[in-house]
């Protein structure tokens, strides 16, 4: 972990409100697919708590990290301007599994909204290792789709969808997946966005007997596991208790997770 307080704003992008930022920083040497850092999002005490933001992409140096304006936080954050730096704390959390995956492997990456945010650097890295990706992008209409094209560039094969059938396929992105599986299967799914996508998702996942990982979200007041302020109840080994996402996570099998309402 790098508590960097002057990562330099090298580049920056904007589609409404969603935002991608570039910066250099000591913490991208560490830096792994899943994993997340705490910005400070101004420069006031106001607001006091650092923003969690997933790792977008990394390549030794450099650092992205793509958001949607939420509250003040981020807004905050999308007003600054290249040769601006952050104040930033990372790389934190565990982040995914990549060691089972050998070449060949067949990966399919679910991505709901800003929850695409951490599914780039795992392309990349999947991609690296020989693995066949394939990547799931689904917003409530086009304008959440705004990086499908950074994808494809960068040669995934992307299909979209768009709650109100603007983009792609009409229908959430968990209807994009049904249809997809009734094509083809993966060795393994790899997921994040809104908890309701999720929970759907790792319900498909388990019925067809398929490995999972999914990216956990939440509001975090530390990010290192001292505060206990982002619990979510995980199962392991027939004992369900409640762990750190921040510390424990924020990547968890599907298979581990107990959501809402779950025994």
């Amino acid at each position: 972990m790098v508590h960097d307080l002057a990562a330099r704003i090298t580049a920056r992008k904007r589609w409404g409100d969603y935002h991608w930022l570039r910066f250099e920083t000591l913490a991208a040497a560490q830096a792994r697919p899943g994993q997340f850092l705490m910005i400070k999002a101004g420069e006031a005490s106001s607001p006091l708590l650092r923003r969690p933001l997933s790792l977008h992409d990394g390549d030794g140096r450099t650092l992205d990290i793509f958001f949607q304006v939420a509250g003040r936080g981020t807004a905050l954050l999308a007003e600054k301007q290249e040769g601006q730096t952050l104040d930033i704390l990372g790389p934190l959390g565990n982040g995914f599994d990549l060691g089972g995956l050998s070449a060949g492997a067949t990966a399919w990456l679910i991505g709901g909204g800003r929850g695409i945010a951490p599914l780039f650097f795992l392309a990349r890295a999947l991609k690296e290792r020989g693995a066949r990706v394939k990547v799931l992008y689904g917003g409530k209409c086009a304008a959440d789709l705004p990086i499908r094209d950074r994808f494809s560039a960068a040669g995934f094969d992307v299909a979209c969808s768009t709650d109100d059938g603007s983009f792609g396929h009409a229908g959430f992105v968990t209807s994009l997946l049904s249809a997809e599986l009734e094509r083809s299967r993966p060795g393994v799914l790899f997921v994040c966005g809104p908890d309701p996508m999720m929970e759907k998702t790792a319900g498909i996942a388990r019925t067809l007997g398929i490995p999972a990982q999914i990216s956990l979200e939440s509001i975090m007041g530390c990010g290192f596991g001292a505060c206990w302020g982002c619990v979510k109840r995980i199962r392991r080994s027939g004992e369900t208790k409640w762990r750190k996402i921040c510390e424990d996570g924020p990547v968890f099998p599907a298979s581990d997770i107990v959501w809402e309402g779950m025994e």
